[in-house]
């Protein structure tokens, strides 16, 4: 009986651990990302890519012409992602963001999907295929989607949020860019 009163114990004591750090990851707040994370990235530059165009073409990192963006990392599969791209695409349709470039990246991923999935959502800003995720991986470290990056002009990331984006955050991020030299 006290072996099993001390494993019974153990496993409370384990169990609230897992729930303090879940809650101080989350800033302890229901539906999490309330404040999001400071990303390492912030701060740094992030070199030019080009990648193909989902429906054609190449495309360039927006700074890499002087235009202020705001990256939307995705894919078709990702279930967050099918919740957050509607919403996103409704949002850049009501509130130009100009002289921001909106760009979505699609990360391993298959086109035709991608392509329904922008058809379905009336995604009329630009989006690049990263079939291999190597400017999603490689260049960003993601290692998961949804992800959004605002980038200023020169490609110095000024914000990341983690996870799908609410519309107030995207507001705030654009925002925040409008207000950033360079």
């Amino acid at each position: 009986m006290n072996k099993r009163r001390w494993t019974l114990f153990g496993a409370v004591v384990l169990i609230i651990g897992v729930i303090a750090i879940v809650s101080e990851l989350t800033g302890g707040k229901e539906g999490g990302n309330s404040t999001p994370p400071v990303s390492a990235l912030v701060g740094r530059s992030v070199k030019d890519f080009s990648l193909d165009g989902l429906s054609g073409g190449t495309i360039r990192a927006p700074w890499a012409s002087g235009h202020s963006s705001v990256l939307v990392f995705f894919a078709s599969y990702c279930v967050p992602c099918q919740s957050e791209m509607p919403k996103i695409a409704n949002y850049i349709r009501l509130h130009n963001p100009s002289p921001i470039t909106v760009l979505g990246v699609d990360a391993l991923d298959v086109r035709s999907s991608a392509l329904a999935m922008m058809k379905r959502d009336h995604v009329t800003f630009p989006v690049a295929f990263d079939p291999n995720g190597a400017v999603t991986s490689g260049v960003f470290g993601f290692g998961t989607i949804p992800e959004s990056v605002f980038l200023n002009s020169k490609g110095i990331v000024v914000r990341v949020y983690y996870g799908a984006i609410p519309k107030q955050q995207l507001a705030i991020g654009i925002k925040k860019l409008n207000s950033t030299p360079g």
